[in-house]
């Protein structure tokens, strides 16, 4: 057997880490549930951890803007679009997602985001043309009944809401909006992405999210009032550094190095995480039907994509 060239041998540790970087993307994004629900026992409210966790990410990339002025220079248009229709996108997801956790535990509202895909399938059929294939109609019918099986079979944190059944409510619409909105965000950033860069397109949507969340959570009575301890203002932190920044930097290190579908694949170790954490954490447990949902959630996104991808190469886009 010949020996393997240079450049194959760095195209192989190139894949290898971006798989890697798929990984930990996932992973990071998977604790955005369990340190939101550390930061409810610490007293904070739902609609207070998505402003801060955002607020604080949001100075942390304009740090970083003071070092690097072209990283701030963007024109009106992409301000308009993806500062305030970005940042709608941020803020709805951002409050909706807590909402999600909070009723219908962490697993629950994990699965719920992954009807994501699902929701950017069919708003590509209906505002971009593209193909919604009979398989990718099965598919989506696997990860909503994965969906069903884990929110049944889950609990969400009971004390914050009148109910068991108020909080499956609430965590139900609030995890369809996050998704809604996650979907959103995903067909903006193949507009805006090739054109200001992935770094710029997350700056303008954080930064747009919190603006809006600062003006209307005091209009609707939920001021977002700071965090009250060392420990909760850690967990904002983490999350703002983890979920949000680090996460984010982390998927798109992948993708520079392998496909978008295999990134997106590895990532969907999010859910896998999430539920591992609540877990261990909070004893937030499953049923077996639940587990059962989980697998089919996370099968059916997983080969969605990849089936998405086997569609672009056969069309010449891959």
């Amino acid at each position: 057997m010949a020996p393997e060239s240079g450049d194959a041998v760095l195209g192989r540790r190139a894949r290898v880490l971006g798989y890697a970087f798929a990984v930990g993307a996932g992973a990071l994004w998977g604790t955005t549930g369990p340190l939101s629900t550390a930061l409810y026992s610490e007293g904070a409210t739902l609609t207070g951890v998505g402003f801060w966790r955002i607020a604080v990410a949001t100075l942390g990339l304009l740090v970083v803007g003071l070092f690097r002025r072209d990283f701030l220079d963007v024109d009106r248009r992409g301000l308009w679009t993806v500062g305030l229709g970005g940042g709608a996108l941020v803020a709805l997801f951002e409050v909706a997602y807590q909402y999600a956790i909070a009723g219908v535990g962490v697993a629950g509202a994990a699965t719920l985001l992954y009807t994501a895909p699902l929701l950017v399938a069919v708003l590509a059929f209906l505002i971009l043309g593209e193909r919604l294939t009979p398989l990718r109609v099965v598919l989506a019918l696997v990860v909503l009944i994965g969906v069903y099986l884990t929110v049944q079979g889950g609990e969400g944190v009971g004390s914050l809401f009148e109910s068991r059944e108020a909080g499956l409510a609430a965590g139900v619409a609030g995890g369809l909006l996050a998704a809604l909105a996650y979907a959103g965000t995903t067909l903006l950033a193949r507009w805006a992405v090739p054109r200001y860069g992935a770094t710029r397109v997350l700056l303008l949507e954080l930064a747009g999210g919190t603006l809006l969340l600062a003006v209307l959570l005091p209009a609707a009575g939920r001021p977002p009032t700071p965090p009250t301890t060392v420990s909760a203002w850690v967990y904002v932190g983490l999350l703002a550094l983890g979920a949000v920044l680090g996460a984010n930097y982390l998927f798109f290190s992948a993708l520079k190095r392998i496909e978008a579908a295999p990134t997106a694949v590895a990532a969907t170790i999010e859910p896998v995480v999430a539920t591992a954490l609540a877990l261990v954490l909070f004893g937030q447990t499953l049923s077996g039907a639940g587990w059962s949902g989980l697998a089919l959630v996370v099968a059916g996104v997983a080969v969605g994509y990849l089936v998405e991808a086997r569609a672009d190469r056969s069309d010449g886009r891959g």
